[in-house]
């Protein structure tokens, strides 16, 4: 996933990297919303008119959808196309914990450039990462010469940042992330029906999933829920009231009573919407 999001330091320095905070953002959203990424892989599965043997991931982040593709079908070698290499390698260092190094292969590359050699493939997948191309409609088509014909592509784009809090977070600022999001989430959600299509695609299915997880929620919800609040928290200096920011820095903090490492009322809930589509 290629992305200019920024780890939050404003008042809270993080030791890690830019990328590794990222990094680190996309892992816990997999681990979090395993049940969701498991539905909608096996989902691709249906839709596949034969079992998908060779995938390609475009903009692969840390590569957990390489690994949730490569879990699912256990006959495919998964390529994992990424411009970063730090995030290849902590994809290198996941395939070889789990036992798939043989099957999943990291390649860096600028998408928005010249394409590295791929060989045919029955599945592309695309998560999160073609708003962030310069030229989508390049990118498509691109993708279509790679696929087979009767292959799929699958394109997935979160449709609003995930909400965490209630609306009482118990820092005297109630409706506080409300208020985070009316300000970031200012662009409309994306809808790739069209761009499919001048690729070249027959558009096969179009899945809209609204994710809620209810508390009590395991232990890395919290760190999910700081880690993405701390994305958000870099873009919001001088576009919110001073006692928001202060609060949302409250609630962000590692210490605490009201840290989102702390609380037992944190929830999960977005929405994403899915576009499968296929080579004539």
């Amino acid at each position: 996933m290629n992305t200019s999001h920024q780890d939050h330091t404003h008042t809270h320095p993080h030791p890690h990297t830019e990328t590794d905070a990222l990094a680190e953002l996309l892992e816990l959203d997999a681990e979090v919303l395993q049940a969701y990424l498991s539905e909608l892989t096996a989902w691709l599965g249906e839709l596949a008119d034969r079992e998908p043997r060779r995938i390609v991931d475009l903009g692969s982040g840390p590569g957990t959808g390489a690994i949730a593709l490569a879990r699912r079908f256990a006959r495919a070698d998964v390529t994992a196309v990424d411009l970063s290499p730090q995030m290849l390698h902590r994809l290198s260092k996941k395939a070889s914990l789990l036992g798939l190094t043989d099957r999943v292969l990291g390649v860096q590359a600028d998408l928005n450039e010249d394409w590295p050699a791929l060989d045919t493939c029955d599945l592309v997948w695309a998560a999160s990462s073609l708003h962030h191309m310069a030229d989508p409609d390049r990118v498509l088509a691109r993708a279509f010469d790679v696929l087979r014909p009767g292959g799929l592509i699958a394109v997935t784009e979160m449709d609003f940042f995930p909400r965490f809090l209630p609306d009482d977070v118990g820092v005297g600022r109630p409706g506080l992330e409300a208020r985070v999001h009316a300000v970031l989430n200012k662009r409309p959600a994306d809808e790739w029906t069209e761009h499919l299509r001048r690729a070249g695609f027959v558009l096969e299915a179009k899945r809209p999933s609204a994710i809620d997880l209810p508390a009590p929620l395991p232990a890395a919800a919290g760190r999910y829920a700081q880690v993405s609040l701390r994305q958000l928290r870099f873009h919001l200096d001088g576009q919110l009231p001073a006692e928001d920011l202060v609060a949302l820095d409250t609630v962000i903090d590692d210490d605490g009573p009201h840290s989102v490492l702390r609380r037992e009322d944190l929830t999960v809930r977005t929405n994403r919407t899915t576009w499968v589509a296929r080579r004539p």
